[in-house]
């Protein structure tokens, strides 16, 4: 009867994560300030247990501000699970400039369905500006690509 229970806990553990391997976010723009900061990161590729892609942010007018980095965003398996169930969760990171400044990031994820959903992120520009931008994210595994937000073109 253990044992049958442990084979049955088991086999909880062994949803397919392959799916989950490539993550694509549709760029998306916020308002800061008098200003309109968009987003455009590239595909995530999983790593262990994080995602990593690059990004660009534009900010118009003040292009002087617009930068380019890469962004690293925590994911256990136990979420990625949690996920292929249907369910929502929550994750943290780092965004690094290309000149090393490192910014904390987090966020949640809630899926719409196995292949697409919503993705929330926090970007803490500094101790007074943060930064929430709030798109769609496919799974390119198992699905088309995703809408781009707030009039944006891909």
């Amino acid at each position: 009867m253990v044992a049958l229970l442990a084979a049955s806990a088991a086999r909880g553990d062994d949803v397919s994560l392959a799916p989950y391997s490539a993550v694509d976010v549709a760029p998306v723009s916020t308002w800061a300030y008098l200003a309109t900061v968009t987003l455009a990161v590239g595909r995530f590729v999983r790593h262990g247990d994080a995602f990593t892609s690059t990004y660009t942010a534009r900010v118009f007018p003040y292009f002087f501000y617009n930068e380019q980095g890469s962004l690293k965003i925590k994911v256990p398996d136990t979420a990625l699970r949690q996920l292929a169930a249907g369910r929502s969760f929550d994750f943290a990171g780092s965004a690094v400039r290309s000149d090393g400044k490192e910014r904390p990031v987090d966020g949640r994820v809630t899926p719409i369905d196995a292949s697409r959903g919503r993705i929330r992120v926090r970007l803490f520009y500094s101790r007074r500006v943060v930064l929430v931008f709030t798109t769609t994210y496919r799974l390119p595994a198992m699905g088309p690509a995703p809408a781009p937000q707030n009039g944006q073109s891909q």
